[in-house]
């Protein structure tokens, strides 16, 4: 009877070491806010990871395609749902979220005996206004926090952080900087979570590396050639300036041949 507590516990921890390594292979999602809306970026093997969610919310993640696919599908019909019954300015993310998706995916975490979510969301929200644009991230045991500017996912806490940290003192106001910021902030991330499963620890642990995160722009593009030779980028915009009710769109090839750096750009054909 007094060891029940500590079982859960223990199950509980053993759940989340589980989960923690089933992103180490994932491709990291960043979303970077500039004047012209919010963009997110990714990099995929021809699964998609970006989807509209409502008319300014859009979705990114990484973990199984299969619990992805079903709390997308859960956020869509709740959006819906609310813009019908209510009407288009009640769909936030922040309601979609703290009363909607982050109970459903803890209580999958903390019972024990059922499968968990294998997933890591973002959901990004365009303001009316320039610099109000605002980003909201879940993890896998439900928890979820509110962000502005920039957001990022990532295999794990050490990774993400690395992330920001090349994140934090830049700035971009062109869709081409937010283009530009995101694919280095990727590969910042992507290089780190490889460092990170050779070593099976912190990527500061990984040969020939040290505490601080390669920043260097060539290295950080050829790690983008040479991971095109697998992956494409995948980029989708939230555009404060398309006309209707619907803000989501993807960057197709020919736009974003034009947005890429060119030792990249090339690469597309």
């Amino acid at each position: 009877m007094y060891e029940e507590p500590y079982r859960w516990v223990e199950a509980v921890g053993n759940r989340r070491q589980y989960l923690d390594a089933q992103f180490a292979q994932g491709s990291p999602v960043v979303g970077v806010a500039c004047e012209q809306g919010i963009l997110l970026m990714t990099m995929s093997k021809g699964t998609p990871k970006l989807y509209e969610i409502y008319d300014r919310l859009a979705f990114g993640g990484m973990g199984h395609p299969a619990d992805l696919e079903k709390l997308r599908f859960t956020l869509l019909e709740m959006a819906h749902v609310e813009g019908f019954n209510r009407s288009a300015s009640d769909v936030t993310g922040s309601r979609l979220v703290k009363y909607g998706i982050a109970p459903v995916v803890k209580q999958a975490f903390e019972e024990v005996f059922k499968a968990p979510f294998i997933v890591k969301i973002m959901l990004a929200e365009l303001s009316q206004k320039v610099g109000k644009d605002g980003f909201l991230t879940i993890t896998y045991d439900g928890v979820f926090e509110e962000k502005s500017r920039y957001a990022v996912l990532a295999a794990s806490a050490s990774v993400e952080q690395r992330m920001v940290e090349y994140l934090r003192p830049q700035s971009c106001v062109s869709l081409k900087d937010a283009v530009d910021l995101a694919i280095h902030t990727w590969a910042v991330g992507d290089r780190a979570q490889r460092h990170t499963d050779e070593t099976g620890g912190d990527p500061k642990d990984a040969k020939g590396s040290s505490d601080q995160p390669v920043t260097d722009s060539q290295t950080l593009m050829t790690h983008v050639r040479q991971c095109m030779q697998e992956k494409s980028i995948e980029c989708a915009l939230l555009d404060r300036y398309v006309l209707g009710t619907s803000k989501y769109r993807i960057l197709g090839s020919g736009e974003l041949e034009t947005l890429l750096p060119k030792d990249l750009s090339s690469a597309l054909t």
